[in-house]
């Protein structure tokens, strides 16, 4: 799939808007001063007063200006340039002091020379992705020594199952490009945009793998019986601010997350 990145821009162009506009994002709740970070990655990430983070396809910057509104230094890339636009526009209107860069994963070392006390992901990102030893090489090469990889993602098990979550239909490992085409979007199933994309499904071991092959130390590694969005078909609300699968319920793990850093230069 040489045209992968071209295919997943244009796709993601398109969602924008409708993203803008969806109570999913809950845009003017956020101008106000919401926060769209989740309890899983507030945990993880601690006190950030002062540090600075890289955040990878980071959409149009919510999370990253709530970084910033946190204290910290941020840089928040992402593959679309709309999404980057809008970005701006929302940390201008937000008063916070967020860069954000357009730029696919793997060119990122070729176009920003920084290091960085954090490089940050979350949730529905590294299926975009092709290659994980290249993104893993990324990561390492962005961090400072000692710094530290923050991860929350959904759980690989989620992606087996059709739409409905009636039958498997995908492999859980990285099998070949996963290429289909989308009515709608996460945010709003009901948004007039059709789109083809192109994804990667990858294995818990792919992951952890290659960022240990790159020299980054596991510290932390949690999985999670529900999801913080409702972004699933058929979820149900079982506590404010958590989502499942009915006929799973807790037997099946949605999300995990963790930290791992990068070894203090010898």
């Amino acid at each position: 799939m040489e045209n992968y990145l071209e295919i997943n821009k244009n796709s993601w162009n398109a969602k924008v808007e409708p993203h803008l506009k969806s109570d999913f994002y809950f845009v003017d709740e956020f101008l106000k001063g919401r926060n769209s970070l989740n309890s899983i990655e507030m945990e993880l990430l601690g006190d950030i007063k002062d540090k600075t983070i890289l955040h990878l396809q980071c959409h149009f910057g919510q999370d990253s200006i709530s970084l910033s509104r946190m204290g910290a230094k941020v840089t928040g890339i992402d593959l679309s340039d709309k999404a980057i636009e809008a970005g701006r526009d929302l940390a201008q209107q937000c008063g916070t002091d967020t860069t954000f860069i357009c730029s696919d994963v793997y060119n990122l070392p070729n176009i920003l020379d920084q290091k960085f006390d954090i490089v940050f992901t979350s949730y529905g990102t590294i299926g975009w992705l092709p290659d994980l030893e290249k993104w893993a090489e990324v990561i390492h090469h962005f961090l400072k020594p000692g710094g530290r990889f923050i991860m929350a993602e959904f759980h690989p098990v989620v992606w087996m199952f059709d739409d409905d979550f009636t039958k498997v239909a995908y492999n859980y490992f990285n099998e070949k490009p996963i290429v289909e085409t989308y009515e709608g979007t996460y945010a709003d199933q009901s948004a007039p945009i059709v789109q083809k994309y192109v994804m990667w499904n990858h294995s818990l071991a792919e992951v952890l793998d290659n960022l240990i092959k790159k020299d980054l130390e596991l510290e932390a590694f949690q999985e999670f019986d529900w999801s913080p969005y409702p972004c699933f078909r058929h979820v149900e609300e079982f506590e404010k601010g958590k989502w499942r699968i009915p006929q799973f319920g807790n037997k099946m793990p949605l999300v995990y997350a963790l930290i791992a850093n990068k070894k203090e230069d010898l």
